[in-house]
């Protein structure tokens, strides 16, 4: 087997001008291949050996071969090869790419470039991939829409792609700029905070003048001391658990005979349960908050009703 052929098989029928210059090819042949169309340049100085569209791998290798030496795929991009589910999409391939590389531009490419490079970033064939902490924050730094945040933080943390605290060391060697809404949202998370619509019920009753703090995914037991199910919501001196109902966004729900059974756990301790669906959350928030504040106003005139619940804070993932 010729270079050019070892030098395609390695990257998937594609490489750039200077390697196939480097492996043998002459400039008249790399041009006579081009102008026939048998061969194309998908991005500058990359060129794909076939007339086919390329796929997504192929689009990350170019991606990373059009970056250059120490090019890391980066940002959504990462966090998508990281199997997060709720990251925004975008068809362009992020790179992270040492400061002071110059490229020309392209709409298929988005170009971070840093003086800090991902030290943990690991090896998928010839692709160097971002951690997912890294790709977090270069991610979802600027976006503003804090329930897109949430559901990738959330989603993150619960399925043990990232810890609270690597997201909060890669905030701290970061700049600052675009960061505001992922700092919040984090602490949220850190705060026990599970889901996005958890997180959108948290600011929801953020806005009450007359809910006390609440409590998130905390730990509860009854009178004599066991263990009961964690709600996602609690308020202790009234004992209400306020609970998201949604497959979509727990991703180990256990199903409706499950449910049920963690409700009727709780109201047996004396527990009022509310439950409440995203798109309540987000369609009729006023009505939500009311509903809870009403609910606690009556819980107080009952004497004694949280007395039977000790209540402990969740322990963040750290």
């Amino acid at each position: 087997m010729d270079e050019v052929a070892k030098l395609l098989l390695r990257q998937e029928k594609l490489a750039t001008r200077a390697q196939l210059l480097d492996a043998g090819i002459t400039k008249a042949r790399l041009r006579w291949r081009l102008e026939r169309g048998s061969w194309r340049t998908v991005l500058p100085t990359v060129v794909a050996t076939f007339s086919g569209e390329l796929t997504r791998r192929q689009q990350l290798i170019a991606a990373s071969l059009y970056g250059g030496a120490h090019t890391q795929i980066a940002g959504l991009t990462a966090l998508e090869l990281h199997g997060l589910k709720y990251v925004p999409r975008d068809k362009r391939v992020h790179l992270l790419l040492p400061h002071g590389r110059s490229r020309l531009p392209s709409p298929k490419v988005r170009i971070i470039r840093t003086t800090r490079l991902d030290a943990g970033a690991w090896a998928n064939g010839i692709l160097r991939v971002c951690t997912p902490a890294r790709a977090i924050v270069d991610g979802l730094r600027g976006n503003l829409d804090r329930r897109v945040v949430r559901a990738v933080v959330a989603e993150a943390v619960q399925g043990s792609h990232a810890t609270c605290a690597e997201i909060a060391r890669e905030l701290e060697h970061s700049v600052r700029n675009g960061t505001a809404v992922l700092r919040k949202i984090l602490a949220e998370v850190a705060d026990g905070v599970r889901s996005a619509p958890e997180g959108e019920l948290r600011a929801l009753t953020k806005r009450s003048r007359i809910l006390p703090e609440i409590r998130w995914n905390p730990t509860l037991r009854d009178a004599e001391g066991r263990r009961l199910p964690t709600p996602d919501g609690y308020i202790e001196d009234a004992g209400i658990a306020l609970e998201v109902d949604s497959r979509e966004f727990h991703l180990s729900a256990d199903g409706w005979e499950a449910t049920m059974q963690h409700h009727n756990r709780l109201a047996a301790a004396g527990i009022l349960v509310l439950h409440f669906t995203p798109q309540q959350i987000r369609s009729e928030p006023h009505r939500v908050l009311v509903e809870i504040e009403q609910a606690y106003l009556k819980r107080l005139q009952d004497r004694g009703v949280a007395r039977a619940v000790i209540a402990a804070r969740a322990t963040p993932r750290s």
